[in-house]
């Protein structure tokens, strides 16, 4: 690996962007999980089975977060 980019593989989603997801499943936290091409995104103030409209809010290297606007 050569450049600036420690990661060879980015994340799939970008800080800004919305998607319409399911909520597959709650973290330790309470925050619900859903996953966009298979990369793990924490939703705060969703359950397990809520389908739902999320706002990109943060990107980490192996996870995100989103926020409900709908």
């Amino acid at each position: 690996m050569f450049g600036t980019d420690r990661s060879p593989k980015t994340a799939p989603i970008e800080e800004g962007e919305e998607y319409d997801v399911k909520i597959e499943d709650v973290g330790k936290e309470g925050d619900g999980i859903t996953r966009i091409e298979g990369f793990v995104v924490f939703v705060p103030n969703t359950k397990a089975g809520d389908e739902v409209k999320v706002k990109i809010v943060s990107v980490r290297r192996k996870f995100g977060f989103a926020e409900k606007i709908e």
